[in-house]
């Protein structure tokens, strides 16, 4: 028998025009509102009908520790009790930290992993709402927010089950707007992250359910998404896609690309999906060769060819064409080398290092050396 726990978000609404239903939400899950937006905070404010911020927090970055801390001060003295955000995975990402450090009273560097204190979140966050405005990072069903510290030179997260949205409102009509450069590389991301938990060790039939269904639909409408910004099928793919991603990692882990990704993203200022993007197919051919070097009988073998069949919807597909794939397709969206966007070679050995003790590497299907990875980040990074 099969033995799993799957953490959901408390509420999720899907479907095009659903947005306009948060208004009305709001009162029953708190009277105070900290809203929390990207750049142009006036852009979705009308989603909010008559309900007026306490405090408004705009989130122009992937958020710092620094960044959520001003925030947190901010939502204390206003005494909001309800944390709205409406944006991309940054905006979630802050709000679902704020959200949690308001329930508990205590500071970010308390519940990070690795580089903070890493204590265990006791008390559940005040209300939060997840409203994404981008198809890429599945924050709306996470059960993390990840934070970058300049101080450590990485990215790292505060994990609970509390950090799970009250409601995640998922509306893939907010995505029309997103231009094709944010499609390509976050809607990557969000295939990165049904790739990845279906050839983890703690995927289980749940998270295979999720993920199957989101590789099936990103692999088919991530290019029309970028092509065309007003296909509204794609966007609904890609948004489920997105959300898929997020209910899986959130359950089965990722794997050696977030692993590296978030070790690369705090030594340069690089967004997210991109280097995730850049990453996707070499970390691909870099786990098979050492599944059949090292355990030729691993299930996940079967798994990447599975994978193969849903990219490209070929039922005699194996796992090279999936590597092969991957490449036309990150080639085909115009992702950029990770050296182009700032990571050097001598770099490398560092954050190959420093990943090997990232919590994402427990999602991959095979331990990476040090010479592997940094074989997977030469590749990467354009040579």
């Amino acid at each position: 028998m099969t033995a799993f726990d799957l953490a959901l978000p408390r509420k999720v609404m899907f479907g095009p025009g659903r947005a306009g239903e948060l208004a009305g939400l709001l009162p029953t899950l708190g009277a105070r509102v900290l809203l929390c937006t990207g750049s142009d905070p006036a852009r979705h404010r009308h989603l909010l009908g008559d309900v007026e911020p306490v405090a408004v927090a705009r989130v122009t970055r992937e958020p710092l520790v620094d960044d959520v801390r001003g925030v947190l001060a901010q939502a204390r003295a206003a005494g909001a009790d309800v944390v709205v955000a409406i944006g991309g995975g940054s905006v979630l990402d802050l709000a679902k930290a704020v959200a949690v450090l308001l329930g508990n009273g205590t500071d970010p560097m308390d519940h990070l992993e690795v580089v903070g204190r890493g204590l265990p979140v006791e008390r559940p966050s005040v209300p939060y709402v997840a409203v994404p405005t981008t198809a890429g990072t599945g924050a709306e069903a996470t059960a993390n927010a990840v934070l970058g510290s300049p101080e450590h030179g990485r990215k790292a997260s505060i994990r609970s089950p509390h950090l799970l949205a009250a409601v995640a409102l998922v509306d893939p009509l907010l995505t029309l707007g997103c231009p094709p450069a944010v499609t390509a590389s976050s809607g990557l991301d969000a295939l990165t992250q049904c790739l990845e938990p279906y050839v983890s060790p703690r995927a289980n039939p749940a998270t295979d359910a999720v993920a199957a269904e989101g590789l099936r639909r990103g692999a088919r409408s991530l290019r029309r998404a970028v092509d065309d910004g007003d296909d509204r099928a794609a966007r609904e793919d890609m948004a489920l896609c997105s959300l898929f991603g997020g209910i899986s990692l959130a359950n089965a882990k990722l794997g050696a690309v977030h692993g590296v990704a978030g070790v690369v993203g705090g030594m340069i200022d690089a967004p997210h999906g991109a280097v995730c993007a850049a990453l996707l197919a070499p970390v691909v051919e870099a786990n098979v060769r050492a599944l059949r070097d090292r355990a030729p009988d691993s299930p996940a073998l079967d798994r990447y060819a599975a994978v193969a069949r849903m990219l490209t919807g070929r039922d005699g597909a194996t796992v090279d064409d999936a590597v092969a794939w991957l490449r036309e397709t990150v080639a085909a969206l115009d992702v950029p080398p990770l050296g182009a966007v700032g990571l050097q070679p001598a770099q490398h050995a560092e954050v190959a290092e420093k990943s090997a003790r990232s919590s994402s590497m427990q999602g991959n299907p095979v331990a990476l050396t040090d010479a592997e990875l940094v074989e997977v980040l030469r590749i990467a990074g354009g040579g």
